[in-house]
């Protein structure tokens, strides 16, 4: 039975070896490699923290499988997620591994450039502020501005706290009284100047209240 085995020895391991590059050849065939850039997002961010600042915007994640596949693959295809759950306030450094990237199945994870990325996390404050009513033009002639209400007065603002903590008073987009020889009230919208802040409201209401002018009152 030994002598059976050992007969031919030597083309059996060719036989077999030959097997396995075939084997390999036909697994290999149709397959290639993409690299896409795919946006970083972040979840599990902690409560009463927000990113303020991060390393990179997108990732670079290298894949290989059937041809065919890749070339009908579609950024939107593919996510890559930074875990923040266990993320502190301050500046660290967080890890991307191939469990962070979503794909379709049948492909395979080759690369992810960068392999971890640094992130800036910051306190987030709620505060309460005045509202204040930008005006523009001048009433009629004979007319001026008795006073202007805004309704409500005061507004909560959201956000991180050198942001936030800089903000005084918030100003509404301008009300136009050009003209106006009578009271009005307007919708308007909250002006934020760029800040990066969120409000618990994006309107108030501006009541102006026009008169006549003492001057241009006729006296009996």
């Amino acid at each position: 039975m030994r002598g059976r085995l050992l007969e031919n020895f030597g083309l059996k391991v060719t036989a077999v070896i030959m097997a396995i590059i075939l084997w390999f050849f036909v697994i290999s065939k149709g397959q290639s490699e993409i690299s896409i850039n795919v946006p970083m997002e972040l979840k599990n961010i902690p409560q009463g923290l927000e990113s303020i600042k991060h390393g990179v915007k997108s990732v670079n994640v290298s894949l290989k499988g059937q041809d065919r596949i890749l070339r009908n693959m579609k950024p939107s295809d593919v996510r890559v997620h930074v875990d923040l759950s266990k993320a502190k306030k301050g500046k660290g450094i967080y890890y991307i591994n191939k469990d962070d990237v979503e794909i379709p199945p049948t492909i395979n994870i080759i690369g992810i450039t960068p392999s971890s990325v640094w992130i800036v996390l910051e306190e987030t404050i709620i505060k309460t502020v005045p509202v204040h009513a930008i005006r523009a033009g001048s009433p009629k002639e004979g007319f001026v501005v008795s006073s202007v209400e805004v309704l409500p007065k005061e507004l909560a603002i959201e956000g991180v706290r050198t942001e936030t903590g800089k903000v005084k008073f918030l100003r509404t987009e301008p009300v136009d009284i050009s003209d106006a020889d009578k009271t009005f009230t307007q919708t308007v919208r909250i002006d934020t100047a760029g800040r990066d802040i969120r409000t618990d409201m994006q309107e108030v209401s501006v009541k102006v209240v026009i008169k006549k002018s003492s001057k241009f009152e006729i006296k009996n």
